[in-house]
């Protein structure tokens, strides 16, 4: 089940406060910005430093190939 669009519209990275990019295939949130993907366990995102993924160079080059946009923009 997809994510609430309100809920993403909200949800932003706990560490550096951004946007994030949702893959909804995958059940996760990606920061681009610091390599960090957090999982999305039965519909709810798992936000806690603590247990985001650090992804390696190959996987952050094929997330951002995905094209997916963020969740909102910085100042929108």
């Amino acid at each position: 089940m997809a994510l609430d669009p309100q809920l993403l519209e909200i949800l932003a990275c706990p560490e550096d406060k951004g946007p994030l990019l949702y893959f909804a295939d995958e059940d996760s949130l990606y920061n681009p910005r610091l390599k960090r993907r957090y999982r999305i366990q039965d519909d709810i995102p798992i936000m806690l430093v603590d247990e985001a993924e650090t992804v390696d160079d190959a996987e952050h080059e094929r997330l951002m190939a995905a094209g997916v946009e963020p969740t909102w923009t910085e100042g929108a």
